[in-house]
């Protein structure tokens, strides 16, 4: 069985700082590319960030210079800085693992995924 788990999500002002961390476990545990996708009311899932097993990183335009992704492979835990947070960052933010490489930027190119943990960002 696969387990993701988020954490760390919240009400934080514009401009503030939120650090999501999701613990993953079960086969999930041994996947090469770890991700952060997103998801707010009516939209579809979008993606964030990605992290393969190397370290190597991938960001959506929207959130370069601001949010960093970073993993601990011997805790299998991963987690997402987010800095300078703006209301355009609200929505339910999920991580997702896979075993393909490299990184994929589609939802539907991952297998495992958390239940989500939500950031809501006031202006």
């Amino acid at each position: 069985q696969a387990l993701l788990s988020e954490s760390g999500g919240g009400l934080v002002q514009a401009g503030g700082s939120l650090r999501l961390s999701c613990a993953v476990s079960g086969r999930a545990s041994r996947t090469y590319t770890r991700a952060w996708f997103r998801q707010a009311p009516g939209k579809e899932r979008e993606f964030v960030a990605a992290i393969s097993w190397s370290g190597t990183t991938n960001y959506a335009d929207s959130v370069k210079g601001r949010f960093t992704i970073s993993r601990d492979n011997a805790k299998n835990t991963m987690a997402l800085q987010m800095n300078s947070l703006k209301p355009e960052d609200t929505a339910r933010y999920y991580c997702a693992a896979d075993d393909r490489t490299p990184p994929r930027l589609r939802p539907r190119d991952y297998e495992f995924w958390g239940q989500g943990t939500q950031v809501t960002v006031s202006s």
